[in-house]
This record gives structure tokens, sequence and C-alpha cells, in this order.
């Protein structure tokens, strides 16, 4: 059994549009933002009140993910936490905790906007994810009853007789 776990899951908007880079060695790193929004009812005021939380993503070698990641669509990430640390031009430290994400463990999530081509940026940022206010789901579109055969009576042995047995 594993001593410890390092795993998160976020379900958020983008706060920008992902940006792909490369490094010297040629390894593509595409970075973007998630905000998580927590909305809770203030018991003493009675009003609502929402806390946004902002992640910052990182995905290697992933650069065919840029061009779908825009600010506001709605994302499902799971990665690991890790926290990098370096020294600022005033010689300060300074520390920043990132969401290491595999490629395959992001989803762009609400479905497509015209077709095949790479989703269009949004005007706005909704709350989706918070308790109260899912992701708007497309319709889809009404699928047919799958064929189901007719039960055998009792006793059936499913259009065998006994000349059909071997034994």
């Amino acid at each position: 059994m594993p001593r410890s776990l390092n795993k998160v899951m976020l379900i958020g908007n983008l706060g920008k549009d992902a940006e792909t880079r490369h490094t010297q060695s040629g390894a593509s790193v595409t970075n973007f933002t998630v905000a998580t929004t927590d909305r809770w009812k203030d018991n003493n005021t009675g009003e609502w009140q929402e806390r946004t939380e902002w992640h910052d993503v990182v995905v290697w070698r992933a650069e065919n993910v840029a061009p779908y990641l825009k600010k506001g669509k709605p994302v499902f990430i799971e990665g690991r936490l890790q926290t990098r640390s370096w020294e600022d031009q005033a010689g300060q430290k300074r520390f920043r905790t990132e969401v290491i994400c595999e490629p395959s463990r992001l989803m762009l999530l609400g479905g497509r906007e015209g077709g095949s081509a790479p989703a269009q940026a949004s005007s706005g940022q909704g709350n989706y994810g918070s308790r109260n206010e899912p992701p708007p789901q497309p319709a889809a579109p009404p699928q047919p009853a799958p064929a189901v055969p007719a039960p055998e009576p009792a006793g059936s042995m499913g259009g065998m007789d006994d000349d059909d047995i071997p034994f």
C-alpha cells in the first residue's frame, strides 16, 4: 500500500487561452489556468457567497491541445501537485504550485461548438462547476431503443430441439 498520494481532480473553467512553448531540448509544454468556484449561502445573512480559486496547469508534450483550450471553456483536469521555487530579480525566493496533468487526463467538457473545428473562445465565464449551477449540457439526439430479443418461453432450449443436442 502506498504511503502517500498526490492526486488532484478539478472541474472548472479556463481562465485564459492555453499557451504552448518549447524547451531548449524541443519538448513542448502547454500552460493555462483553471478557475474553480465554490458557492454557498451564508447562514447569518442569507446571501449567496462565492469564492474562486485559480489553479496553474502544466501539460507536457501535448502541443495539439492548445487550439481547443480557450478562455471560459469548462474542463476536467486530473494530475498531481508540484511546487517549484526560484529566486526573482530582487533576490527573493518565490514559489509556485502547479497541477501537472498528463495529456490523457484532460477533458474538454460541454461538447464541441461548430462541428470539427477547434472550439471558439467564450465571451464570458460562468459559474460552472459550483454546487448550484451545473454546466450546460448539449441536447443529445434521440437514440433508437436497442433491439432486445423476445424472452424464450419457460422450458425452451433457445430454438433447439432434441435432435440438435450432440449427446
